[in-house]
């Protein structure tokens, strides 16, 4: 699918244009809490003109079908970049967590760490994560790496999202 970037479209967020859109695909999870589970996703970038991109991705079971069949996890938030290649990301989860990520925009590949996790008193203790964002051969994927409930940070998401 033939991308174009929007004219409308601030200066500043030039670095992080290819994100733009629509994404959809599916994913895998592994914790040692947790049994290994697949995964639908789909992940918006959209702007309006300001120098931020509005994020949201949706998780959801995934029949045999393919259809949706219930929803798992929700976040959303802010990715601002920053001079010198840099980037800001402000996350929130439904579930009580509030994220601050800092990384690095080197092309079409962005890494993230997390600088501040804050969480309410009934949500699950996550202290710290690791995000890879990379176009390759016109698909998005990612991995988030991921320290919670007492374990150190190592591989917990991880997808592949072409474009729709």
């Amino acid at each position: 699918m033939a991308f174009e970037i929007p004219q409308d479209l601030h200066p500043d967020l030039m670095p992080l244009a290819w994100l733009l859109g629509r994404w959809e695909g599916r994913g895998h999870g592994d914790y040692p809490t947790i049994e290994k589970f697949e995964f639908g996703q789909q992940i918006d970038f959209t702007h309006n003109g300001k120098p931020y991109l509005h994020y949201v991705s949706q998780t959801f079971v995934v029949g045999e079908d393919g259809t949706r069949e219930r929803p798992l996890a929700v976040e959303t938030g802010f990715w601002r970049p920053q001079p010198d290649n840099k980037l800001e990301v402000i996350l929130a989860h439904p579930t009580g967590i509030a994220e601050i990520w800092y990384g690095d925009i080197d092309g079409a590949k962005i890494e993230l760490q997390t600088d501040v996790v804050a969480r309410t008193t009934s949500a699950k203790e996550v202290t710290a994560g690791h995000r890879l964002y990379g176009l390759v051969n016109g698909e998005l994927l990612w991995a988030y790496d991921m320290a919670a409930e007492g374990q150190s940070l190592q591989p917990h998401l991880w997808a592949t999202l072409i474009r729709s």
